[in-house]
């Protein structure tokens, strides 16, 4: 028995009774936050002012921004517009990564990183092209001086990778290219963990992003089922009095809306909402041409909305039929996928990239075959996956 469905039956039940009262609350801050957007859609010159505002007590602040008009002119914020036209001709590059991170439990460390890109051309009859780019990392490249690397490190060495991979096939391709990866543009890491060599990977990430702006190319992050709501912290900065915005923090009157659930009730399907900045504190990192941006579009159908957030940096802003362009692209990329909304090339690059438990194991065995031949020793597997594999194993963990 691996659950005690008593107890957790218990504990659904009462979920069910707080689930209606919820539901109420959420609406009445859904609608909350749609009369806000209304009242300041064109205020931006007040919301930038309160934003400046609520930093000075809150540095971490992460919250949305009107664009600013030295990158483009600000649009209301609760302006919907609709999809243009495809264009006859582009170049369409997608990437995703995967990796094996190194295992204490098996009989020798290591880790892998695999991106996996594929490139489509509009009106062309020839079928997408899939590349795979596999790195294995071994012996002091696992170490930092933390110890051994970390899933953190590790993720953001992926993410680097598949910019920098993107950077690399559009080299010399015609114009138009639009790129996308899974995710949003801004390198994250969590509270208070910093990865070893952050700010190299940062550097790196820079550097392809500039590499892709030099060649024109229109750049993209597709984030599915956004869980962030910086337009939600907006218009709650817009809202609180003077008195609140100097306790900024502790000011949520529209906790638990996301973005994306007041935008499905704004947009219909194929169309967009305005562009809004990013204010982070990683800001200080994408500046001028690579500063974050981002809106959501309706990738839906009728009767069924569903809507992302796409990140841009600020070249792309600038130049509104770039803009008009990858919008059309992305709104076709998920009709491809019929009644799963999600763009075609990025869930083909997930199919390429992917490294199954298989391919982990398999991995292992070539590099214990190597070493074996060699007459390198080996270790031995922890007596807890011994144990472990007794029984059936159908994943990582």
């Amino acid at each position: 028995m691996s659950l005690d469905f008593q107890q957790v039956q218990e504990q659904v039940h009462q979920l069910g009774e707080n689930a209606q009262v919820r539901e109420r609350d959420l609406l009445e801050k859904r609608e909350l936050a749609s009369q806000l957007l209304e009242k300041y859609a064109r205020q931006f010159d007040f919301l930038h002012h309160r934003v400046e505002e609520a930093a000075l007590s809150d540095p971490a602040l992460r919250c949305a921004l009107p664009v600013s008009p030295e990158v483009a002119q600000p649009e209301a914020l609760n302006f919907a517009f609709p999809a243009p036209p495809l264009p006859p001709k582009a170049t369409i590059l997608a990437a995703d990564g995967s990796q094996i991170a190194p295992d204490r439990h098996a009989e020798v460390q290591y880790c892998l990183i695999n991106v996996g890109a594929i490139q489509m051309n509009l009106g062309s009859p020839d079928p997408p092209r899939p590349r795979i780019f596999s790195k294995l990392l071994y012996d002091q490249e696992l170490i930092t001086n933390y110890g051994m690397i970390t899933d953190a490190t590790l993720a953001l060495m992926r993410d680097t990778n598949e910019r920098t991979k993107l950077a690399d096939l559009a080299e010399d391709l015609d114009a138009p290219v639009i790129t996308f990866t899974d995710g949003q543009m801004e390198l994250m890491v969590s509270a208070g963990e910093e990865p070893t060599g952050f700010q190299k990977y940062l550097e790196d990430y820079r550097q392809a992003l500039k590499r892709l702006y030099r060649q024109g190319v229109i750049v993209s992050g597709y984030l599915e089922k956004p869980s962030s709501s910086p337009i939600m912290r907006l218009l709650e900065i817009a809202s609180a009095s003077e008195e609140k915005l100097v306790q900024i923090q502790n000011y949520h009157p529209l906790q638990g809306v996301l973005d994306f659930n007041l935008f499905s009730g704004l947009l219909n399907p194929g169309e967009r909402s305005a562009v809004f900045a990013l204010r982070s504190p990683s800001a200080k990192f994408y500046k001028e041409e690579l500063a974050l941006h981002f809106f959501y579009l309706n990738v839906g159908r009728p009767g069924h909305d569903w809507v992302a957030r796409i990140d841009v940096p600020a070249w792309v802003v600038r130049e509104a039929d770039q803009l008009n362009l990858l919008q059309a692209v992305l709104v076709d990329q998920c009709k491809i996928m019929g009644a799963r909304h999600y763009p075609y090339l990025l869930h083909r690059a997930h199919e390429t990239a992917l490294v199954t438990l298989d391919d982990k194991e398999q991995v292992t065995q070539m590099i214990l075959l190597e070493l074996r031949r060699r007459g390198v020793a080996v270790g031995e597997r922890s007596q807890k996956q011994e144990a472990k594999d007794l029984g059936r194993r159908t994943s990582y963990k």
